[in-house]
């Protein structure tokens, strides 16, 4: 894949996360049953970063999970040159009745989200499920949409967006890739 630029930097991308808390901050104000839940992987990454902005806010501490939806995807078993990297789902509080923040890096075709719903609901039955993403790239494939958006971004078919982590990458940045 060939780099095409940075559509966010680690300033930028901290900046963004600032202003996300504030938003889900201002529409839940403060619900007790407020859970911050990161999709397995940068999700959850983001997901970390997202609860202490929201601690400091709130004033006390969010419930944060890490949810693995890899086995509740629809494509894993079509394409039989990937096993599915099987995470772990780290859930310690009651999904029953909960706010659930729902955190992933990247929105595209609404397939990992709707894998995640799916999950979510093998938990228990949360009050509300918000959607939070650091990029919208567009080409939905099902009518999934996020509550709160840290980039839209239009993107072509061959071209791909990676959001990295300090915690993964040893930087953060958001760019734009061409597929080769």
């Amino acid at each position: 894949m060939k780099d095409c630029g940075t559509i966010l930097n680690s300033k930028e991308m901290n900046r963004t996360l600032e202003r996300l808390a504030l938003e889900v901050h201002e529409r839940n104000g403060d619900d007790e049953n407020l859970a911050i839940l990161g999709i397995q992987r940068r999700g959850a990454d983001l997901a970390e970063r997202l609860k202490l902005l929201l601690d400091e806010r709130l004033g006390r501490k969010v419930p944060l999970g890490k949810l693995d939806i890899n086995l509740y995807r629809d494509d894993w078993t079509t394409n039989l040159e990937l096993a599915p990297t099987i995470n772990c789902s780290e859930i310690g509080f009651d999904i029953e009745g909960a706010t659930i923040v729902l955190v992933d890096d990247v929105l595209y075709s609404g397939r990992t989200i709707r894998a995640a719903l799916e999950a979510i609901l093998d938990y228990g039955r949360p009050k509300r499920v918000e959607l939070l993403v650091m990029v919208d790239r567009g080409h939905r494939e099902l009518p999934i949409q996020a509550d709160y958006i840290g980039k839209k971004v239009e993107t072509i078919g061959a071209q791909h967006v990676n959001v990295l982590v300090t915690e993964r990458d040893d930087e953060d940045r958001v760019c734009l890739v061409e597929r080769n």
